[in-house]
């Protein structure tokens, strides 16, 4: 496997006012290697919705712990993994489905997966029934 250009690491609490600061260390983080606007506006877009979903729906807004893992590569290409250690997802295709929701209060709108989806180029969704789940989103920049 080739080697990471540079990486990131950081651990935060599952709540809600997290989910700025994930969003703008990411985004700090990949302004290193120059993207435009449009593409550090995709990044925080997609990494607010992968965190989101992380103390919305796996975490229930209880005290949990969310991983993001950040790394980009000499091609441009960037690397987000958000990790959590929640209930996890029963059926990952349902849950990507566009509208689709565990939340009851009706204030979510089920497109956290299907936002991921179009600001990257690539995601990928794993996870394991009361383990967490991992969402890897791929970008390549310029």
């Amino acid at each position: 496997m080739r080697r990471a250009k540079n990486f990131m690491k950081l651990y935060l609490p599952s709540i809600s006012v997290n989910e700025g600061l994930a969003r703008s260390a990411v985004a700090s983080f990949v302004a290193q290697i120059n993207p435009t606007i449009e593409e550090i506006s995709d990044i925080k877009c997609a990494v607010s919705e992968a965190v989101t979903n992380s103390i919305v729906h796996g975490y229930k807004y209880k005290e949990g712990q969310i991983y993001i893992g950040v790394k980009y590569y000499e091609d441009k290409t960037v690397v987000i993994e958000v990790i959590d250690k929640g209930c996890g997802i029963e059926d990952i295709d349902v849950a990507m489905a566009p509208l689709f929701t565990t939340d009851t209060s009706g204030e979510r709108s089920g497109m956290g997966f299907a936002v991921m989806q179009t600001f990257m180029d690539k995601l990928e969704v794993k996870s394991r029934l009361n383990q967490g789940v991992r969402v890897t989103m791929i970008k390549k920049l310029g």
